[in-house]
């Protein structure tokens, strides 16, 4: 049972971590509205912040799946599982901070962004725990111990 709380703790973080970049490009009108900023200085914060995330992110989650998950099977559940809590992140934020003012409604041109980042999320999970954790086939996990 831990290790199911374990598997969504970090499927909760690697939803958090794309949901993060994804507002941003979002609410780039708004930002700059708000914080009386630029549209030009306000997608180079939103790059620069992808960036470190992304670089700081893997390396945390590298870190965080070994030291934490351990050398199961069921670790690649979380190539799927992050996706609830992603939908989850999006709708509490567009609830708590709804689009009031028309001009800062999204672009079209950062929806096919954020398509195709969340076409290659799911791969990039899949490769950072396969790198994270070799699996060794001659082992069997707890889960495979249960269907037999």
């Amino acid at each position: 049972m831990k290790q199911f709380w374990k598997l969504n703790a970090v499927s909760m973080l690697y939803a958090l971590m794309i949901a993060i970049p994804v507002e941003l490009m979002l609410n780039v009108y708004r930002i700059s509205r708000v914080g009386n900023m630029e549209i030009g200085t306000v997608n180079s914060l939103t790059g620069i912040i992808l960036l470190l995330e992304m670089t700081l992110g893997t390396l945390l989650f590298y870190k965080l799946i070994q030291k934490w998950l351990g050398r199961k099977n069921s670790n690649y559940w979380t190539v799927i599982l992050w996706l609830p809590y992603f939908v989850l992140y999006l709708y509490g934020f567009a609830t708590l901070f709804p689009i009031s003012y028309g001009g800062d409604m999204p672009n079209p041109a950062s929806g096919l962004m954020i398509i195709a980042g969340l076409f290659v999320y799911p791969f990039y999970i899949l490769i950072l725990t396969s790198a994270a954790l070799p699996i060794d086939y001659g082992k069997k996990d707890e889960a495979d111990s249960l269907l037999n």
